[in-house]
């Protein structure tokens, strides 16, 4: 997919006015891990505020993906852009970069120690200078938007996992991300704390955030994915909206995949 195929002109500058870049892009990204190569040669655009799903067997890349996305890994071929600019590039800022992808992982990592509000407004203060006032008056909006107004003084272990998570989420949008990554984030949970999670993914959905969705939970995919991205054998194997990879999927290995994804009641 070319950037100009990846989003649309914007409406009234005419046929030749340039294309937006991909929020994302992956070109050719290899990673190994020792004797492992996980990722073969990816090739992703994620046009802006639109919802990009990841799917694959345990193993397939998807967090990989994720994590050489905010250069928590660092890649050993090809190129990753954010807005067009290579963040791959040695002499890029990697601090900057972090500071424009949140990440939520299955893990909320939420410190221990720390009140809620504490957790949320940490980075804003510590990492992008904002003054403490100013960090808490958005960290309590956020908990307000996402239903745990009541939690700011709470401790994490005194919250439910879909609590935890949903506190996890407030903090990576706590500094305006340009992208969020979310990994497996309702893995951890039991079942009726899923959907907290999810509606909560539903609603950045509605406002527009860029997100890249690494996940198991293949109804929700097909619900909120603009794009499915089918990981496989180290490379993106089959791509397309959630009615062609779900409902008429190319690939051999991709209906294999869904044929065992219906037989457990997953899909």
């Amino acid at each position: 997919m070319s950037p100009k195929d990846a989003v649309p002109a914007p409406a009234g500058t005419g046929a030749d006015a340039p294309a937006e870049p991909p929020v994302l892009r992956f070109e050719a990204v290899r990673k190994t891990y020792g004797r492992s190569l996980v990722l073969k040669a990816v090739d992703l655009d994620v046009p802006a505020h639109s919802v990009t799903v990841l799917i694959g067997a345990s193993g397939s890349g998807k967090s990989t993906v994720l994590r050489c996305a905010n250069l928590l890994e660092e890649i050993d071929d090809g190129a990753v852009f954010l807005d067009g600019a290579e963040i791959t590039d040695p002499r890029a800022d990697q601090d900057a970069v972090r500071r424009r992808v949140g990440v939520v992982f299955q893990a909320y990592n939420l410190f221990p120690h720390m009140s809620v509000l504490d957790n949320i407004t940490l980075a804003p203060r510590r990492v992008h200078g904002v003054a403490r006032k100013d960090a808490e008056e958005r960290a309590r909006e956020l908990l307000a938007r996402l239903g745990l107004g009541d939690k700011a003084a709470e401790y994490p272990d005194r919250l439910s996992g879909g609590q935890q998570q949903r506190v996890a989420i407030a903090r990576a949008l706590a500094s305006g991300p340009r992208l969020l990554l979310l990994d497996e984030v309702t893995a951890a949970l039991d079942p009726e704390l899923v959907g907290e999670v999810l509606n909560v993914i539903r609603d950045l959905k509605a406002d527009g955030m860029t997100m890249v969705v690494a996940t198991h939970e293949m109804g929700f995919a097909r619900e909120v994915a603009d794009q499915v991205c089918f990981l496989a054998d180290g490379v993106v194997l089959e791509r397309g909206t959630p009615a062609e990879v779900f409902g008429a999927p190319r690939h051999e290995r991709t209906r294999r995949f869904l044929s065992r994804i219906v037989e457990a009641g997953r899909l």
